[in-house]
């Protein structure tokens, strides 16, 4: 009688011999003639021998696999965290080929990566990780961000050049098993996505704005907050931030907190992005107009009109709101104002780049409020 049986390997024949047919004694353990079942099974898994090898080998019991010496597990019939058991005639039970494969738990088996066994990340966690970090770059900016919060730190690159001066870096990044790589020029070039890499870069968690409500809580008794309305160069923004940590400006009202964390701007600011904090509102409006009921008062500037800013006496708490270039300040921005400002010259120009207006304001309020 045959009994076939369709596996992962394809078709399975295990043949049944009746006694009568064999000349053997019935086998005790079975109650069936001839040898048991699995031992036909493993006559057929030894694969062919010449008569006289066979003959020896299969009166001493043993079954040979057929997979070649130095062969993996899987290639042997064991599986992801078998256990060794064995039964009555002494076989390892990973060589039955009715063996129950133990898997991690998943809900399906398209999550499973065939060569590593291991479940495959989702593309969406991936997806929301990489928007919850960023780039940075140039050793300045890297230097600082250190020292300040090395816990963000992802993942790291240097150029050989540059490690002596990253030696503590290293130490501490090896220390607490974050990735990092000496690589060259090139490689840098391509991880860190410009050439002006200055032979380092961290990939970093973003850090969030701070909510209005909160810095009031802790906000000293004198204390400037800069409202950047729409501005997004990152380069103008690095270089706010360094006048920023330069005048003692910690607070920064914005739209969009990641604006300040992009790998540009932070390296504009040579450190200075350590030394300042993004703050949110439900809205900009919203953000000015909490900051007026806590008792700040509302600086705008204006390229025409406003006081001289030789001429103003500038408050200890105030909120200094400044626009993009090309527009200024929109028009409701504008009107939340209480004092308007404006930087004479010779007229031969416009108006002067956002970060070099933000620089002078800012130097007159801390030489007045210093």
């Amino acid at each position: 009688m045959n009994d076939e049986f369709k596996g992962k390997s394809g078709k399975v024949k295990v043949m049944y011999v009746r006694d009568e047919e064999s000349g053997q004694k019935p086998n005790p353990r079975t109650g069936k003639g001839g040898r048991p079942a699995a031992r036909q099974e493993d006559n057929r898994r030894s694969g062919p021998r010449s008569g006289a090898r066979n003959n020896e080998e299969g009166g001493r019991g043993g079954a040979r696999s057929s997979a070649p010496r130095g062969a993996s597990n899987t290639e042997r019939g064991r599986s992801f965290g078998r256990r060794d058991d064995r039964g009555d005639d002494n076989r390892s039970f990973g060589d039955s080929p009715w063996r129950t494969v133990s898997r991690p738990p998943v809900a399906d088996d398209s999550q499973l990566d065939d060569a590593a066994n291991k479940p495959v990340i989702d593309p969406e966690q991936i997806r929301r990780q990489r928007q919850e970090e960023t780039r940075v770059y140039g050793e300045n900016a890297c230097q600082a961000l250190f020292l300040s919060r090395p816990e963000s730190i992802v993942r790291a690159w240097f150029i050989q050049s540059v490690t002596p001066r990253f030696r503590e870096t290293l130490r501490w990044l090896a220390a607490n098993r974050k990735a990092y790589h000496v690589v060259e020029d090139a490689e840098l070039t391509k991880a860190s996505g410009t050439e002006h890499h200055g032979g380092v870069c961290f990939i970093i968690k973003k850090r969030m704005g701070m909510p209005v409500t909160e810095w009031l809580t802790k906000a000293p008794t004198k204390d400037c907050v800069l409202a950047l309305e729409d501005v997004s160069n990152p380069h103008n923004l690095g270089g706010i931030m360094r006048s920023c940590a330069h005048f003692g400006v910690k607070g920064l009202l914005v739209n969009d907190a990641s604006l300040l964390e992009s790998g540009a701007a932070v390296r504009t600011a040579e450190g200075g992005a350590e030394h300042v904090q993004a703050i949110s509102g439900e809205s900009f409006a919203d953000g000015l107009e909490a900051f007026r009921k806590a008792g700040y008062t509302i600086v705008t500037t204006s390229s025409h009109e406003g006081t001289p800013l030789a001429k103003a006496e500038l408050p200890a708490k105030m909120v200094l709101v400044l626009g993009q270039e090309s527009e200024g300040l929109s028009d409701s921005a504008f009107q939340q104002g209480d004092l308007s400002l404006s930087i004479g010259g010779t007229g031969n120009v416009e108006s002067l780049n956002v970060s070099v207006a933000t620089g002078i304001l800012l130097a007159e309020w801390w030489r007045q409020n210093a």
